[in-house]
């Protein structure tokens, strides 16, 4: 069943948490998002194998995956992007990814089923026409990919942010906001010194980000920001998180004995 993030009419933005069967399985929970405006539909970072069937499914309740138009992902990951050639054979859609990874795709496909199919994505991003609106696709360079980015949606002001804010929680609660940031932060504080590449590049990033109008910032894995208070919480905490290469030295390089 998925959750309605945002809806005025004839703009519409769905998440989809609870894909991946948690019953003895270590798969890391994902998000699934659609995006339609008009009639016009984008399925933003699809996930794998194991998200395949039941978004397929539950879409069917909202949008017909035949008329999908947009494959975008943020980065080449197999929680991404796996399913990729199920889409493709499914509809007529195009995929956009990073310039960096569109010789990447094919290798999830079938031989032949991707021509002229994978568009490249500049560095410095591009605006997206969907339907009467556009899809903002904004930097996310090594947070934590190299080619990364992260999809913005000035109708809803939503940020669908990747990797960037992700947290580890169980699969029941993902779909609840976050209410208490001290309280969330265990849940996303190691991932983030891990997965993130250093302090510069999220400093960059709330640069950019607090520049623009984002009442949501929604994740790909467990619970989102909502309203402009907690909003600004995680961007004050992520501009001073000494992460990545910033934590690293000599002792993390050396031949075991």
């Amino acid at each position: 069943m998925a959750i309605e993030l945002f809806n005025n009419g004839t703009h519409q933005c769905l998440m989809f948490d609870d894909l991946v069967d948690d019953s003895g399985s270590t798969a890391v929970q994902s998000n699934q998002f659609l995006i339609v405006d008009h009639g016009h539909g984008a399925l933003l970072d699809p996930g794998g194998n194991m998200t395949y069937n039941g978004l397929l499914m539950a879409m069917h309740n909202y949008f017909p995956p035949k008329r999908l138009e947009y494959i975008l992902a943020s980065h080449a990951d197999p929680d991404i992007i796996a399913s990729v050639n199920k889409w493709m054979i499914h509809s007529e859609c195009k995929v956009l990814i990073s310039n960096l990874w569109t010789r990447f795709v094919p290798h999830f496909c079938t031989a032949g089923n991707v021509e002229g199919r994978i568009e490249g994505i500049p560095d410095r991003g591009m605006n997206l026409p969907l339907g009467n609106s556009i899809i903002k696709i904004i930097p996310a360079h090594f947070m934590h990919s190299e080619g990364n980015f992260q999809f913005y949606d000035p109708v809803s002001k939503i940020l669908f942010s990747g990797d960037m804010g992700a947290s580890l929680v169980p699969h029941d609660m993902a779909d609840k906001p976050v209410d208490n940031f001290a309280q969330h932060l265990p849940t996303m504080e190691g991932f983030h010194r891990r997965y993130m590449i250093s302090n510069k590049i999220c400093r960059y990033w709330v640069n950019m980000v607090r520049q623009m109008d984002v009442e949501a910032i929604v994740p790909q894995h467990g619970r989102m920001f909502k309203g402009k208070k907690m909003v600004n919480e995680f961007l004050n905490w992520i501009e001073q998180l000494p992460c990545g290469i910033d934590l690293m030295t000599q002792d993390h390089y050396r031949a075991p004995n």
